[in-house]
């Protein structure tokens, strides 16, 4: 659902911004020691604030908060001493996070904020404040306005709120398309929201249905989605071209909404989290309808290889060869590795067709890349430098870190095919399953510059942790456009 916390910066005190607006809370920053803030509003009390912080053992760790009342007017309101740690990106994400938690069915939250990253504490105050349901609304909605108090002023605050509000829409938006239930997200569907979006934010689609995608030799959508008759599959082809673009980028993302496993069907468990197997190509639609608010100068194409992988009597099998767009073959091993096969299209596509200087691909790829780096880091493969280094450094930047694991050229072997080009999974015991997908994917690039993603393990939660709420996180797209806006 779209954010529905409204930020604003303002000037003057707490006190002064409390009264204006009637505040049921007001909150001040308390640094790692715990060091109590020269607050003006703690006049009020007839204590300190180092009393109240010795009370309760406080230690001005992002994320703790103490609440004291205090009288401002003729009211009674509630007063948060709100620890902020050393005030680096991810403290204050940690701390808008837990403020935003905190005020959960309140009108007005007034906040002070340290010099530091302020679109940090945004995204984390909108971020934890996501809540997805179908029906009736939960009790307690999300706070309904967040005005923030700078030593800058509102006038320096108001680009970086700006900042964090779209970089938190953005997210809030990829988590929305993901955690829409499969029997509303078809890929028709999914090709109708992108059709929006482009209305909305100067994009330009084009959709290629099944009959342009069978034209066309897209050979590995085809045989995804040829299981579910009733869902033909889609690419969707966003394209964001700003005056003087200095470089192009190709974005790829993985569509299938929703993943049976096919005929190599999963067992009912691992099912139930598969609405959300499309995050890769959500994440790229919510990317790219966030490029112009951010003034992204370069030229950028959003591709969503959008599919449906269902058993029936006629899905693909085991044993089939599949034609890719271009013509590289590739043998079905395992349905339930299809993934790689609808973004083999979209990479050949791109690397023949658009010509770019770079190509990114995310994906919720393989359960080999969550067995490796856990839920909080995503898989990142590229064979060149500068640009894993730049990718990474924008995870740390948006608090979505990567990890670089390698392209293993012994690996090669363990997906040769007998009878195809390549094998959609290795056969030769060497394991690295998540290794293997982007050996695979590789096949399908050219000699372009190029990087992929596998967020199988951060794109899903299962419980509610400072900024992340469970069910689809949006992983990734705050990194990507980072990246992009650098």
């Amino acid at each position: 659902m779209p954010i529905q916390t409204r930020v604003a910066p303002a000037g003057g005190t707490v006190t002064q911004a409390v009264t204006e607006l009637d505040a049921e809370l007001a909150a001040i920053p308390v640094r790692q020691g715990p060091v109590a803030p020269a607050a003006e509003i703690a006049a009020a009390l007839p204590f300190s604030l180092d009393e109240v912080l010795s009370l309760h053992g406080a230690k001005g760790e992002p994320g703790e908060i103490v609440a004291t009342p205090i009288r401002v007017g003729d009211k009674i309101r509630e007063l948060l001493l709100y620890g902020v740690g050393e005030a680096t990106p991810a403290d204050l994400r940690r701390a808008g996070a837990a403020l935003a938690r905190r005020a959960r069915g309140r009108a007005n939250l007034v906040v002070g904020v340290p010099e530091g990253d302020l679109s940090a504490f945004v995204v984390g105050a909108l971020l934890a404040s996501y809540d997805f349901r179908v029906g009736e609304a939960p009790k307690k909605g999300p706070l309904g306005a967040l005005t923030i108090l700078t030593e800058s002023g509102p006038e320096a605050a108001a680009p970086r709120i700006e900042r964090g509000v779209a970089l938190a829409q953005a997210t809030g938006l990829a988590r929305d398309l993901a955690n829409t239930p499969s029997s509303e997200k078809t890929p028709a569907w999914l090709a109708d929201r992108a059709r929006g979006l482009a209305a909305d934010n100067g994009l330009t689609v084009r959709v290629r249905d099944e009959g342009d995608l069978a034209e066309g030799g897209f050979g590995g959508l085809l045989a995804v989605g040829a299981g579910s008759p009733l869902h033909p599959p889609r690419l969707i082809e966003l394209t964001y071209e700003p005056d003087g673009a200095d470089r192009h980028i190709v974005l790829v993302g993985k569509g299938i909404t929703f993943d049976s496993g096919g005929l190599s069907l999963k067992p009912n468990d691992n099912m139930k989290l598969m609405k959300t197997d499309m995050q890769g190509g959500g994440i790229v639609m919510a990317v790219m309808a966030a490029l112009r608010g951010l003034g992204v100068r370069a030229k950028v194409t959003g591709l969503v290889a959008a599919a449906e992988n269902m058993p029936s009597g006629s899905s693909m099998r085991p044993g089939d060869v599949i034609t890719h767009f271009g013509g590289r073959t590739s043998e079905v091993l395992n349905t339930d590795a299809e993934g790689r096969l609808v973004l083999a299209d979209a990479l050949a596509y791109a690397d023949a067709e658009l010509d770019p200087d770079l190509v990114v691909d995310v994906a919720t790829l393989t359960g080999a890349a969550k067995v490796a780096l856990g839920l909080r880091h995503g898989a990142l493969f590229s064979g060149d430098d500068a640009l894993a280094e730049a990718l990474t450094e924008a995870g740390q930047t948006a608090g979505e870190p990567l990890w670089r694991l390698p392209l293993i050229e012994d690996y090669r072997k363990g997906i040769e095919s007998d009878v195809a080009d390549v094998a959609n999974i290795e056969r030769g015991g060497f394991g690295g399953g998540s290794i293997m997908a982007a050996l695979f994917l590789r096949e399908f690039v050219g000699d372009r510059a190029w990087a992929h993603l596998d967020i199988a393990g951060p794109a899903r939660a299962t419980g509610d942790d400072f900024e992340i709420t469970k069910g689809a996180t949006g992983f990734s797209a705050r990194l990507l456009l980072e990246w992009l806006s650098a």
